[in-house]
This record gives C-alpha cells, sequence and structure tokens, in this order.
C-alpha cells in the first residue's frame, strides 16, 4: 500500500514537472514570435506570400478556360544579366504580328502586394490581352523584403529600356508601350510613368527613365496604392498595410523619411502624365487609392478614363475583382481593351 502511494505521488510530481515544462516553452515560444513579429516583417510576410502565392495561382488557373488558342510565348528572357531575378515573358498572336509586323507593347507588372507573386501568376491575363492584337510582356521583380523601395520601379525601366533597345526579337513597336499592372504592380508603374515623364521626379527618386516620354503612350492600373501619406492602418487590412510598408521601406515609421514619401506619386503628378485607365472593385479596401489618383490626375488635366461601381453594387467587388471573369471582369476588360485602342496606331 505504502509503495503505491508513493508511487501516485511521484507520478503526480512528474506530472506537475512536465506540465511547467510545456507552460515555460509556450511561454518562451509566445515571447519569441512577439519579439519576432516586432523586431523584422519577415513573419508576418511569409505568412501573407504563402496565402497570397496560393490564391494567385488558383485565380491564374481558373482563367485559363478564357484564353483563345495560338498565343504564343517567349519566356524567361533576361532583361538584366546583371540581376539575377530580372526575367519577363511576352505573349502574342502569331496573326497579329503577319498583320502588323510590330506590335504595340503592354508591359504588365504582376500584383502580390510588393512581398509576393512572380510574372507565371498573370500569363492567362496577359494572353487575353494579347489576343487583342497586342504585345503583351509580364516582368518578375525583386519583391519586398529582399529588395527595398526603389528597387522595383528600377527594375521595371530597364526592362523597359531592354525592349525598346531590341524591338526585333520581340515583334514590338518600340513607338508603343503602355505601362499595366495591378495592385502593388499598379504602384510601381504609376511610379515608373512618372520617372518617364517628369525629369524633376525622376532626380528626386535617383531613377533612370527607361524610356523617352514620347514612347510612353499610357496606363492601365487596377486596384493600386498611390499615395501613402494617408493610408488606413486600422483592422486587419490595416495591419497588412503596415507589414507591407515595413518590408518595402525597411521602417517602421516613415513619417520623417522624406526619400520614402517620394513614393506617393499622387504628390507629384504633372500635366505630362500620360492618359490612364483606373478601376477598383466597390468592396475594395484600396478603391480611396484609385479615386485619390483619378482626382488628382484630372486636376492637372491628364485624360483620365475611369471604371467605378456603385456602392451598393451586388455581388461586392473585392480587391482584384478584375481577374474574375463574370460580367464585371468582362466589362472591365472589355474597357481596357477599348481605352488601350483609343491609344494604339
Amino acid at each position: 500500500m505504502k509503495l503505491f502511494q508513493y508511487t501516485n505521488k511521484l507520478t503526480l510530481y512528474e506530472m506537475k514537472k512536465i506540465v511547467k515544462a510545456v507552460f515555460l516553452s509556450l511561454l518562451a515560444l509566445g515571447a519569441i514570435a512577439f519579439l519576432s513579429f516586432n523586431l523584422s516583417p519577415y513573419p508576418s510576410v511569409w505568412i501573407i506570400r504563402y496565402a497570397f502565392n496560393k490564391e494567385a495561382v488558383r485565380v491564374n488557373k481558373e482563367l485559363e478556360k478564357h484564353v483563345p488558342g495560338n498565343i504564343e510565348t517567349i519566356s524567361n528572357i533576361h532583361y538584366d544579366h546583371k540581376d539575377p531575378v530580372a526575367f519577363m515573358d511576352a505573349y502574342f498572336h502569331p496573326d497579329s504580328v503577319k498583320a502588323k509586323g510590330k506590335l504595340p507593347v503592354i508591359i504588365w507588372t504582376h500584383g502580390g502586394g510588393l512581398i509576393s507573386g512572380d510574372k507565371s501568376q498573370v500569363s492567362n491575363y496577359c494572353k487575353l490581352l494579347a489576343a487583342a492584337g497586342y504585345l503583351v510582356i509580364a516582368i518578375d521583380y525583386t519583391i519586398a523584403p529582399e529588395a527595398k523601395y526603389p528597387t522595383p520601379i528600377q527594375q521595371l525601366n530597364t526592362a523597359l529600356a531592354y525592349i525598346s533597345s531590341n524591338p526585333d526579337a520581340l515583334h514590338a513597336d518600340s513607338t508603343f508601350f503602355v505601362l499595366a499592372g495591378d495592385s502593388g504592380g499598379s504602384m510601381i508603374s504609376a511610379a515608373a510613368a512618372n520617372v518617364i515623364t517628369s525629369p524633376s521626379y525622376a532626380e528626386m527618386t535617383k531613377i533612370k527613365a527607361g524610356l523617352n516620354p514620347q514612347q510612353l503612350k499610357g496606363l492601365l492600373l487596377y486596384c493600386g496604392i498611390y499615395e501613402i501619406d494617408n493610408l488606413r492602418t486600422e483592422g486587419a487590412f490595416g495591419s497588412f498595410l503596415k507589414s507591407v510598408m515595413w518590408a518595402y521601406f525597411d521602417s517602421k515609421d516613415i513619417s520623417n523619411n522624406a526619400y520614402a514619401k517620394t513614393a506617393s506619386v499622387t504628390n507629384f503628378l504633372t500635366s505630362a502624365f500620360p492618359p490612364t485607365f483606373i478601376s477598383a472593385g466597390n468592396n475594395d479596401p484600396l478603391l480611396p487609392q484609385s479615386k485619390i489618383l483619378a482626382e488628382k490626375l484630372s486636376a492637372v488635366d491628364v485624360t483620365t478614363e475611369t471604371l467605378f461601381f456603385p456602392e451598393n453594387h451586388e455581388p461586392p467587388l473585392a480587391h482584384e475583382y478584375q481577374f474574375k471573369l463574370d460580367d464585371s471582369g468582362k466589362l472591365a476588360l472589355s474597357r481596357s481593351i477599348n481605352f488601350l485602342n483609343q491609344l494604339a496606331p
């Protein structure tokens, strides 16, 4: 009986030790996680990146059934041999090349919140635009926090310079470029357009333009960020934006960072900015950003076409609604192509 009681006491003691050890381990892990999320953007970026990439692959796959046949692809063109990630894919229809010889060029810069994504995730949308008679090129750029502002804008300009210097291999009309993008890609494209058309902005940002202003005919922008001064950082989406800004600008607080603030392209627009098509869904948390850009472009007399929806539009159109080719997505694609055709020679 005594031996049995002793064994029970010993087991209870050991259980208490195990519980204490587990509690201390969880406490330590919690402290490590807390410090990690507050000392570096990487932990939150890795989580967001995984989710965003998974969804982008799914959305691109869904578009596959809408892509017409015979779209040709030139894959993994190295637009900067000094840069290990500087690759791009080109899409065109051979019948368009036979008819025109040289095709007007659309450069699509992918989204992903500046911290995820790659050129393959917009491949099928690029093919849809190529079917309308364009050479559509999707570029890769270095995402944050692996690279900081303004690296992606510099890379886009390098890609533009490469295409402009090597038009024959790509069937490119080097007199006609349109910059296009979604989400973070729209932010990069808008800034690149301002670098090309505003010498003072190029000097301020220390970015070399990849084209001369006469070559850049327009922009096609979906769901982007264009003004970082007044971002709403409340709630879950606000936490996401904080992580993105920290990763992209290498600082948790850019309120006193004059150079980072040059990313607010809306504060540096001129009348030389190209004609621009802007759209975002009625349930997109970044909708105000698109409306601000449209208003400020109109204020400096830039030709601006918008596709916005009533506040009560059903179904609600979320961020990146244009990639879902239901009624609203089809309308967006049709309006985009009409806008492009008005610009084309």
